[in-house]
């Protein structure tokens, strides 16, 4: 019974009943709702729904006096910048990974020794849907910052561009330089089926972008067609010439691009931006060289040389 209570109590019980042998200090954080967008079904896409937060971190007593000194103390400004760090990451469909993300930076913080995060889902129901997680600091494998950001080289290639006979000679040189490759696509030439519905239009759009991605993947087995930011660092990470699939990375962001998913051109520079890219090659297109905030240019599709 009192396991059956300690559940439904604030994450402060849990960690009280299942503390160490030790002296371990708590910090709190009750009741911190914010409107945020996320949920697997389709009717929570396009909309904000109340989550609650309640966070409890067990962390190490300090050896000395505090001395009322902000910066010797793990601050509960910490926990709340954590969740809006993971929330400003991406649009995810579940509160698990939420949960999971939140710990982790919490743990990043020298003082952390273990943290409580409940998660909660005010309205999609009668009650609170959530769900609530403990983990530990040998539970967190890497530190923030300790990893190198790579930064890939981007290529656009309009669709005269993917069908060229010239696209495995451009691989061929593209491939020999340090920076990984990242290939984006123009859209077909047909025409993509109209809706009525912006959100489908848009899936739609995106879509017709991924049919491409999978044409030019079919021109050359180097290729991979990647859709997710996981994908995207393991390819990155062990030189595979990726193509990117959009649908997921876009729908997903929390501040998706201002440019109209028609666009592919457009598109392809803000995911470069993203990708913070080491530099941008169109072929097939026009880009201006003051549009972005790195390296770009220009060939024509006649051309077999980059």
């Amino acid at each position: 019974m009192s396991e059956i209570r300690q559940a439904f109590e604030h994450p402060d019980e849990r960690s009280r009943a299942t503390s160490h042998d030790g002296p371990l200090d708590r910090i709190s954080l009750r009741d911190h709702t914010v409107d945020v967008e996320i949920g697997a079904f389709q009717a929570e896409r396009g909309t904000t729904q109340r989550i609650c937060f309640n966070v409890v971190v067990e962390v190490r007593p300090l050896a000395g006096q505090v001395d009322d000194d902000v910066d010797r103390i793990l601050s509960y400004d910490k926990v709340t910048e954590a969740i809006a760090d993971a929330l400003a990451e991406e649009r995810l469909n579940l509160l698990e990974t939420l949960a999971e993300r939140i710990a982790e930076r919490i743990l990043w913080e020298p003082q952390a020794e273990r943290v409580f995060v409940r998660i909660e889902k005010l309205d999609r129901g009668p009650g609170a849907l959530g769900v609530e997680i403990v983990r530990a600091l040998p539970d967190v494998v890497e530190s923030a910052g300790t990893e190198e950001r790579v930064h890939p080289q981007m290529v656009y290639l309009s669709n005269a561009a993917i069908t060229s006979e010239f696209v495995t000679g451009w691989l061929d040189q593209l491939s020999a330089q340090e920076a990984p490759l990242l290939l984006c696509v123009g859209a077909p030439d047909v025409s993509a089926p109209n809706s009525a519905v912006g959100q489908a239009q848009r899936r739609i759009d995106l879509l017709s972008l991924e049919q491409n991605a999978w044409v030019l993947a079919g021109r050359d087995k180097r290729c991979v067609v990647v859709q997710t930011r996981t994908e995207l660092d393991w390819a990155m990470k062990n030189n595979q010439i990726s193509v990117w699939a959009p649908s997921k990375i876009v729908l997903d962001s929390v501040e998706g691009p201002t440019v109209e998913e028609t666009d592919a051109l457009a598109l392809a520079l803000w995911f470069a931006t993203e990708m913070d890219a080491f530099g941008f090659l169109a072929i097939g297109a026009e880009v201006g060289a003051d549009a972005v905030g790195f390296p770009v240019r220009s060939i024509d599709v006649e051309t077999d040389r980059i």
